[in-house]
């Protein structure tokens, strides 16, 4: 998988943009705020129908219009995909997958898949539970279309209960229902996360120990709110139903899915509360590329994978890593300089140079 062609209209600080990309590396060059990572933003956007950095699509169209356009051609083993989204100041968003319009965000997951790496990642290992989820649930998410389903229909379901909860005349048999269905939804999305997880430990065993130069063993663990594990969908509706009366007592639903959490550790150490920085990258780093492995397996097309100004930030053995992985993988690199990366380039490599939004010969 592979993009050939990337086309911005209002884009950002992008008035109009059309250029066509080279299969293996592509490094986007340019000073800082010129609008090198609004070009993987709207690669990614194509991905996921958001942006890594914004929830408001507003912020994405240049000030001066009223709409932004972006058109991905992505090339594929057997069939190539024409991605158009048309974003709206009014948070309206028109998809369009080889012409035929996308009625619901689920059907654009999995027609072109990415990994992107930048350094607000770190977050991932540092920052709340919230943030590890919607990584595990962004992964899911384009290469699953019912955990997509299922993820939609339990976090409908739960706001549903949370109302109820409130309520002070409450009727326990209504409650039951939401439970069981909880329950339901919940198992399946409990049992994807722990299969994803024993991917990321596959896979991350391995990259991890050259990353580190065999020196450390890193272990992906999930933690779940609903302790017993063997048969999750009966453990978790009965458990709800022990805790009815504090959720009752607190208008809200204790336990569940959207309450788990995954830990990284690195030889049996916690990294989040112990790890020091270049273990925490190191983590992350692992995180990224064992997803590249986990998608190739599932999907038998690498993604795209977006590196968004990391490589500064990388010792050498981080970075040679990366730069000695990448040969059959489309990457797209934005830098402010290559110095660091020149050894690694070879004739079918593009460089573009971005300045003020524009792409300079």
């Amino acid at each position: 998988m592979y993009i050939k062609r990337l086309q911005m209209l209002n884009y950002r600080n992008y008035k109009s943009l059309n250029i066509t990309l080279g299969k293996n590396v592509n490094v986007f060059m340019g000073d800082n705020a010129q609008g090198k990572t609004n070009i993987l933003e709207a690669i990614y956007y194509c991905a996921f129908s958001k942006s890594h950095r914004t929830s408001k699509d507003r912020d994405l169209i240049n000030w001066n219009s009223d709409s932004a356009y972006i058109s991905l051609l992505v090339g594929k083993d057997r069939l190539d995909k024409n991605i158009d989204i048309n974003i709206l100041k009014d948070g309206k968003k028109a998809i369009k997958i080889n012409k035929i319009k996308v009625s619901k965000i689920g059907e654009l997951f999995g027609n072109f898949n990415v990994v992107m790496f930048s350094p607000e990642d770190l977050k991932i290992i540092k920052d709340s539970p919230g943030i590890r989820r919607k990584f595990i649930d962004m992964e899911l998410c384009q290469l699953n279309p019912k955990y997509y389903y299922n993820l939609v229909q339990y976090n409908k379901i739960l706001n549903e209960r949370n109302v109820i909860l409130k309520n002070r005349n409450l009727d326990k048999e209504i409650l039951d229902i939401y439970d069981i269905q909880l329950a339901n939804y919940g198992h399946h999305i409990v049992i994807d996360r722990i299969n994803y997880i024993n991917k990321l430990n596959f896979y991350g065993k391995d990259v991890h120990r050259e990353i580190s130069s065999g020196k450390e063993n890193i272990e992906f663990r999930y933690i779940s709110t609903i302790k017993e594990l063997e048969n999750i969908k009966v453990n978790f509706y009965e458990t709800l139903k022990k805790n009815r009366k504090k959720d009752i007592e607190k208008g809200i639903t204790s336990i569940g899915p959207h309450r788990d959490d995954f830990i990284v550790l690195i030889n049996d150490i916690d990294t989040k509360s112990f790890g020091s920085q270049g273990q925490q990258r190191s983590a992350v780093l692992t995180m990224k590329f064992s997803s590249l492995k986990i998608i190739k397996e599932i999907t038998s097309e690498y993604p795209v994978l977006l590196l968004d100004d990391v490589l500064s930030e990388l010792d050498f053995n981080r970075k040679r890593y990366i730069l000695s992985t990448i040969g059959e993988i489309q990457t797209i690199i934005t830098c402010t300089g290559i110095e660091d990366i020149t050894n690694y380039l070879d004739n079918t490599s593009r460089l573009f140079k971005v300045k003020d939004g524009e792409i300079l010969n």
